[in-house]
């Protein structure tokens, strides 16, 4: 595919932002931030709702949204991962469907925010469609429809023929929907939030690694902020801090995204409810209909780089974009002759029990 872009962070930077300032020496604040991803930037914006007075300064490496936030799938989901009797154990089932909603009611507030900021993320809550194309995946499938009903969620199971109306795939075999997603653009997301927190009164500084955190500080080669309470919200880059390097696990994810693809074409296909698409696949692929009408999905390829290594920019092996591109032509072989726009990869941070967490340590901040 030698007319596809591949890396340059991802293809929803359409064209990569000109950096912020860096940290220009030491600065004094309440909270200091690290990381201008959707965690950090979501934090200083509630902090700063929730308290005007608060000075809050966020430190980015290099700009906000570019890891994970700037080059995943685009699904905003109360989609939940981990073992859910497992943490009922501990919190009790109450406890674990008031997580379930608050997830839920999260999607709604994502799109509530954005609007309220003039943020264009690109927003259509049209849920998740996932689907089955063999037996094994049905099987699978249905364990999932089972686990969500026992837990209250909102799933409806949907004929080969159901299916069809909605997206006309090739060779399904089963198929559920549930209402708890929306497809956004996510670059559009992040960078709209940054500007937002910048509107509220938060500092961002850009091109400022931060090699240091410390009780009270974060330090970066161009200054050190100091702080009663530094928040670390570096995910999947979190491995490269001292100390840090066993705490995440730097998961690695990959996508392509086709030309736009023509309204006839689209007429063939369906999708106009802008689902979020998965499969029930142990190698599973995530997809969505694009703002400007293209196909973007992905999967893993290389899930893990060893000693928690992370990738130049959003490059990709060529096979990847490979692998991906007949994922995506063998469910929808319609699209086969469309070209392949742009390739590239990024890491998430995963928790060694897949039990994301927030922790504060009160002595040292």
């Amino acid at each position: 595919m030698p007319n596809t872009v591949n890396g340059q962070v991802s293809h929803w930077f359409d064209t990569l932002p000109a950096y912020r300032a860096a940290l220009p020496g030491n600065r004094d604040a309440d909270v200091c931030i690290v990381g201008a991803g959707y965690t950090g930037l979501w934090t200083a914006y509630y902090l700063k709702r929730a308290d005007p007075s608060l000075r809050v300064t966020v430190l980015e490496a290099r700009f906000a949204g570019f890891g994970a936030s700037g080059r995943n799938g685009g699904w905003l989901s109360g989609l939940v991962s981990g073992d859910r009797h497992r943490m009922a154990k501990r919190y009790g089932r109450r406890g674990v469907l008031a997580w379930q909603r608050a997830l839920n009611e999260a999607v709604d507030e994502v799109i509530a925010v954005a609007a309220a900021e003039g943020i264009d993320a690109g927003a259509v809550k049209g849920g998740r469609l996932g689907i089955a194309r063999n037996a094994a995946q049905a099987a699978r499938l249905a364990a999932t429809v089972a686990e969500e009903r026992s837990w209250d969620v909102d799933v409806t199971e949907l004929s080969k023929a159901q299916v069809g109306e909605r997206i006309r795939f090739g060779g399904v075999v089963s198929a559920y929907h549930s209402p708890h997603c929306a497809r956004i653009q996510p670059a559009h997301l992040a960078r709209g939030l940054a500007e937002a927190v910048e509107r509220l009164g938060v500092t961002i500084y850009e091109q400022s690694p931060v090699t240091e955190i410390a009780p009270g500080r974060a330090v970066s080669a161009t200054g050190t902020v100091h702080a009663p309470v530094v928040l670390r919200a570096t995910e999947g880059f979190t491995a490269a801090l001292p100390g840090l390097r066993r705490a995440w696990l730097p998961m690695n994810s990959s996508m392509i995204a086709t030309d736009p693809i023509p309204a006839a074409l689209w007429a063939e296909i369906g999708w106009q409810g802008r689902e979020a698409v998965g499969d029930a696949a142990h190698g599973f692929f995530y997809a969505q209909r694009t703002v400007d009408d293209r196909i973007a999905i992905g999967g893993r390829s290389i899930p893990y780089r060893y000693g928690s290594r992370t990738d130049d920019d959003g490059q990709v092996p060529a096979r990847t974009i490979r692998q991906l591109a007949e994922v995506l032509h063998s469910i929808l072989p319609q699209v086969r002759h469309v070209p392949i726009a742009h390739g590239w990869c990024g890491v998430l941070a995963v928790p060694r029990d897949w039990q994301a967490g927030v922790g504060l340590d009160r002595a040292t901040g």
